[in-house]
């Protein structure tokens, strides 16, 4: 019988230095999930204050992830990343200095623009560095490590605020100064495009004539997407305060919940999408934004612990499918001299759910309650399935288009 986690031995040594990198950055982050309580506690600001700081690093990200995207590909993925751990680790020992809450804002707005980089420079790495047969079980590798690295931060980070908070920025830098150094000397080696010059050369004039904005695809595949991205994203917007102060449940259940999500992300995503790595795109696409809504869905009948375990567990599904796939098309549809850009684009919708998923849900549930707030998100997940569908023909649409695949 075939081991579920045979498929890693086939990913290219390169991706797993990105992954030891990507860990020893998100060991360390812990600054984020506290920033708005560090900005109550130390800059004795409003919560509604508070919340403005994680809208100035949202926005930020925002802004960032595009350009970030055509930086990668002009300068090289693997050197923006470098730029952006460095910039953000030296960065963050700025925060402990400012008392001034408006200039803290500033410094969070820079700050997403930063560390935010990194996301869509890795990203193009990955689809650059691996065959397309094994791109979804590449980016379930990094983002392992990545939900494994966020499942240390936030426990040290608490046990750091409650001897002084200054220390999760110092920390925080630190290690993002140290996966810096460590894809700067880990001996990655950057493997240029196996072409002629000539042939290389009119690919690159050819696609550089090319809009993001006018491949049709692309753009319908991010319209598609960011109705599901909000669905998940309300697991840090209404679903806590849902289970707090609608059902009754005591803070550390959802830290329970999260946990759940954490280690099924841990043991089960790598296994899983390398066994869906013949599947069409559309397929997993339409599958994780179906198991998100009924996920989420599922909570308008939640009425105790064993229902919401198994609505985490289906909307966790969901996701361990839908994003490593969305990247895996992402690197498909994307002409290689642009492939930095095209993930900067699918991470800047991210970027605006992040701002806007957690801020509908909770105006929803607070105006008109839960069970409209999970028919509404069940509805939002259902229309990013069926849309998804639509994308079985995008290789011959994508032939009109001209794009050198």
């Amino acid at each position: 019988m075939k081991h579920p986690w045979s498929g890693l031995k086939n990913i290219p040594r390169n991706i797993w230095l990105l992954a030891i990198g990507s860990l020893i950055n998100r060991a360390g982050m812990m600054v984020l999930p506290f920033i708005a309580l560090y900005a109550v506690e130390e800059l004795m600001v409003s919560v509604s204050e508070a919340g403005l700081v994680l809208a100035c690093f949202g926005v930020g990200a925002f802004i960032s992830a595009p350009f970030a995207g055509r930086l990668s590909d002009r300068f090289g993925s693997l050197r923006l990343m470098i730029i952006s751990l460095f910039g953000s680790g030296f960065f963050l020992f700025l925060y402990s200095f400012v008392s001034d809450f408006i200039l803290f804002l500033a410094l969070s707005f820079v700050w997403g623009i930063i560390s935010e980089a990194f996301r869509p420079a890795s990203m193009s790495f990955i689809s650059q560095e691996i065959t397309s047969d094994r791109r979804k079980t590449a980016f379930a590798l990094n983002r392992l490590a990545l939900n494994l690295g966020m499942s240390i931060g936030p426990v040290l980070g608490g046990i750091l605020s409650t001897i002084n908070f200054s220390l999760l920025f110092y920390v925080d830098g630190v290690t993002s100064i140290a996966a810096g150094f460590f894809l700067l000397f880990s001996g990655i080696k950057v493997h240029p495009p196996d072409l002629p010059a000539s042939e290389e050369e009119t690919a690159s004039i050819e696609n550089d004539r090319i809009s993001v904005f006018k491949n049709r695809i692309f753009i319908y595949f991010l319209l598609a997407l960011i109705p599901v991205e909000i669905v998940f994203f309300q697991h840090v917007g209404a679903f806590p305060i849902f289970i707090v102060e609608d059902l009754g449940f005591i803070k550390t259940t959802f830290g329970l919940l999260m946990a759940v999500n954490t280690v099924l992300i841990i043991i089960v995503e790598v296994p899983l999408n390398d066994a869906m790595r013949k599947w069409k795109h559309w397929q997993s696409l339409s599958l994780g934004a179906l198991l998100a809504a009924i996920g989420f869905g599922m909570l308008v009948y939640a009425d105790g612990l064993f229902l919401l375990i198994f609505s985490v567990i289906t909307w966790t599904f969901g996701e361990m499918i839908l994003f490593p796939a969305a990247g895996d098309y992402v690197a498909e549809i994307s002409p290689k001299e642009k492939s930095g850009e095209y993930m900067g684009y699918l991470q800047m919708t991210f970027s605006l759910s992040f701002i806007l998923g957690p801020l509908l849900g909770t105006k929803v549930l607070e105006n008109f309650g839960s069970d409209i707030l999970w028919s509404l998100i069940f509805i939002l997940g259902v229309v990013s399935a069926v849309l998804m569908i639509k994308l079985k023909d995008n290789k011959k649409a994508q032939a009109k288009l001209g794009l050198k695949i």
